[in-house]
């Protein structure tokens, strides 16, 4: 299954909201269609979101029927509205820096549809370079996976939440394939269920062997023994290492370190935030009141109740063992070591 897939004048978004009991797509041919997809979460994870974000862009340059001259002031309210879709995934951000700049780049062009093309290609060169990056973090996260281990992951940080591969799942199929005996610990991740309906959903489908268990089951399973590392993915890192994630991540890294177990974050460099100097910098998104009310419909609480629904949570760097990039793993001090890594070539 592919998060997105661009077939030349159309994005095909597969609607992970009705996973797993229907595959069903929607092809946006506008903007405002890639906005909402974001929006409502028929496409998430932030390697995905910047994805479709840049692809969402072309799809306004396709949409745009004035003269050359006008065209940065409409490509301009493109980005406004696709920037405004999930405020916590950085990679959004960079997606649309990346197009814009393209777009800047091509002033000089004056053939819409040769500008078209050049918005194209730059999309493609994001997307492609998320399949490298993942796949380079797989390989270079299974140096940190023991021969026979149980991983514990939050969320869903798998090829639904990326172009391809995924970040932390991308570890775990590598560790897999190259003939490890791994278990899988998915939490059910509350409360739109992405670890119960997704990551457990594309692990089965891997044949990697998978458990899924409530979120509030981690604490008990490393009590006993049965976790020996956690991975995850994020939506933004800071400068010195704080790392959003789904929310529950920072309760996971607190009970990692207090039963000793190592907790990595799996994320490509396209995540991590220079101009962010600490985690309270990172805006955390609040979402509906009605996915804590209701579940896929179903009421699971009184219609009136107050509700407080953060989409993350900022895991504080001292609790984080290691961060897989595909550029390497980095590890305390953060505050340096990320930007030795930013700066390599």
């Amino acid at each position: 299954m592919k998060s997105i897939e661009w077939l030349g004048n159309v994005l095909r978004i597969l609607d992970q909201t009705k996973l797993p009991r229907e595959t069903a797509y929607r092809d946006a041919v506008s903007y405002e269609e890639v906005a909402e997809a974001i929006e409502t979460m028929e496409v998430r994870g932030a390697p995905a979101i910047g994805a479709a974000a840049a692809y969402g862009y072309v799809l306004g340059a396709l949409e745009y029927k004035g003269d050359r001259e006008g065209l940065k002031d409409f490509m301009e309210v493109v980005q406004t509205r696709l920037a405004q879709t999930r405020p916590t995934a950085v990679n959004l951000f960079w997606a649309l820096r990346r197009m814009e700049d393209r777009l800047r780049e091509s002033r000089e062009i004056e053939d819409l549809d040769d500008v078209r093309k050049a918005l194209i290609e730059e999309a493609d060169n994001i997307a492609e370079d998320d399949r490298r990056m993942n796949r380079l973090i797989g390989e270079l996260g299974n140096e940190i996976v023991p021969e026979k281990s149980n991983i514990l992951t939050h969320c869903n940080a798998g090829a639904l939440a990326t172009v391809e591969y995924g970040t932390a799942l991308s570890v775990i199929r590598i560790a897999h394939s190259s003939g490890k005996a791994i278990r899988v610990y998915a939490d059910e991740t509350r409360p739109l269920l992405q670890g119960a309906r997704l990551t457990a959903l594309e692990l089965m489908n891997d044949k990697i062997p998978v458990t899924l268990i409530a979120d509030n089951m981690a604490g008990f399973l490393m009590q006993q023994g049965k976790v020996d590392l956690v991975i995850v993915g994020a939506d933004r890192i800071a400068a010195n290492g704080d790392t959003a994630n789904k929310i529950g991540t920072y309760s996971l890294a607190v009970l990692a370190q207090a039963h000793e177990v190592p907790f990595y974050v799996a994320a490509p460099t396209s995540t991590i935030d220079l101009k962010v100097a600490t985690g309270q910098e990172i805006p955390i998104e609040e979402r509906a009141a009605k996915e804590m009310r209701e579940c896929f419909g179903v009421p699971m609480a009184p219609d009136e109740v107050s509700v407080y629904n953060p989409a993350f949570d900022v895991t504080p760097a001292k609790y984080i063992t290691g961060i897989i990039t595909e550029k390497g793993i980095v590890t305390a001090p953060y505050s340096v070591n990320l930007l030795k890594l930013m700066v390599r070539s």
